[in-house]
């Protein structure tokens, strides 16, 4: 497992439950590791047992802290980066969606030995859509969700999204988006840092 995902599941503890959570979270899973480093490569097993184990320390389900995982990439101010490079996904939430296929793809792009899960999106009518996520790290779908409920208002689209389950490896996350244009969504310009 790569480093970055490690480091950001512990970023996402640190900076939501503080240092201490953290710590005793990790003291549950791998006491030998107290700290990820980015660049480094980890055992795959790491992973469920440090995500198992914040959600002890939680008191919470995986599928609830993998949610807050993908709300945290994208809207906390220490991850702005994963926000900018989202949105140029398209210039609407159906254009973000539609970009998801291709995003582990651009996530080797800036790290090349960064392998994400594959996604692909299935349109079933107008509004209507199945991301299908294929993961090793079970309720990843439930990371996919969190990120798609900021990302959907970043772009001012209302959508409902509701986990449908998981088939030999594979979740399903149903989206219905039910406005375009709700509301205002966030500022994005392509230059330089702005809000």
């Amino acid at each position: 497992m790569h480093g970055l995902i490690l480091r950001s599941i512990q970023n996402y503890m640190t900076d939501s439950y503080g240092r201490t959570a953290w710590l005793q979270a990790v003291a549950q899973a791998v006491p030998d590791h107290p700290d990820f480093e980015a660049m480094l490569s980890y055992d795959d097993a790491l992973a469920p047992a440090v995500l198992d184990a914040m959600g002890a320390v939680l008191n919470r389900p995986r599928s609830e802290v993998m949610e807050d995982i993908g709300t945290y990439l994208v809207s906390h101010p220490n991850t702005e980066a994963v926000r900018r490079l989202l949105r140029f996904g398209g210039m609407n939430f159906e254009d973000f969606l539609h970009s998801l296929d291709d995003m582990p793809d651009r996530a080797r792009m800036a790290v090349s030995d960064l392998h994400l899960p594959a996604i692909e999106l299935h349109e079933h009518d107008e509004g209507r859509y199945s991301l299908i996520c294929d993961s090793p790290l079970s309720d990843f779908g439930y990371l996919m969700m969190g990120v798609l409920r900021v990302m959907a208002d970043d772009y001012g689209a209302l959508a409902m999204l509701d986990h449908a389950g998981r088939t030999g490896g594979r979740e399903t996350v149903s989206i219905q988006l039910i406005e375009r244009d709700y509301a205002d969504g966030r500022s994005f310009n392509l230059g330089a840092w702005a809000s």
